[in-house]
């Protein structure tokens, strides 16, 4: 009996209530698929996105934020204009990368709307696109171990305390920092 009213009650709902929605719904109007108009921004201006975090989170501050943290960090004129220059390698570089990074994804996308895929197209261009992720990380990773050379190992806690990055054991760096998130790199 219970059964038959489960399958009558099932039968009243409409279908659409059943089906999930995919957590993708809304994305196909977008420019790139691939990429949010955030992920589009950061690209475009050198935002590290996170890319960093394994430099960040051990003790390898990040010039932006380092040079934002300046005063209370007390920065010498030297180290500010030595952060500023590593700073701006830093965005050169990755803004090339990430307009690289936005034509490939558009490549992509435009393969797969026009039906032009195929598995030797597909091939190339996620290589390339790996490959340029791999180079835009590294880009930022950098310009940390370039930061982190610029400054004092005092300057180095001071930063992480200012960030907010706890003193757990065990991390691999002097004092053993470890931390939270990390914004959008350096």
């Amino acid at each position: 009996m219970f059964a038959r009213l489960f399958i009558a009650a099932t039968l009243l709902v409409p279908l659409n209530t059943l089906a999930q929605t995919s957590p993708y719904a809304g994305q196909e109007a977008r420019d790139i698929k691939a990429l949010s108009a955030q992920e589009v921004d950061d690209l475009r201006n050198a935002r590290g996105m996170g890319l960093a975090k394994a430099a960040e989170l051990n003790g390898y501050p990040g010039p932006a934020h380092a040079l934002e943290l300046g005063a209370q960090l007390g920065l010498s004129e030297d180290q500010t204009a030595a952060l500023k220059a590593i700073h701006g390698r830093m965005a050169e570089a990755a803004k090339g990368i990430g307009a690289a990074i936005i034509d490939t994804e558009r490549d992509l996308d435009r393969l797969f709307a026009e039906r032009r895929i195929a598995p030797e197209s597909l091939g190339r261009t996620t290589a390339a696109i790996g490959e340029l992720q791999g180079r835009l990380r590294a880009v930022h990773l950098v310009a940390h171990l370039e930061t982190r050379a610029a400054l004092s190992e005092e300057q180095v806690r001071r930063y992480d305390a200012l960030r907010g990055y706890g003193t757990h054991q065990g991390n691999g760096h002097q004092g053993g920092r470890h931390g939270h998130g990390h914004g959008h790199g350096g």
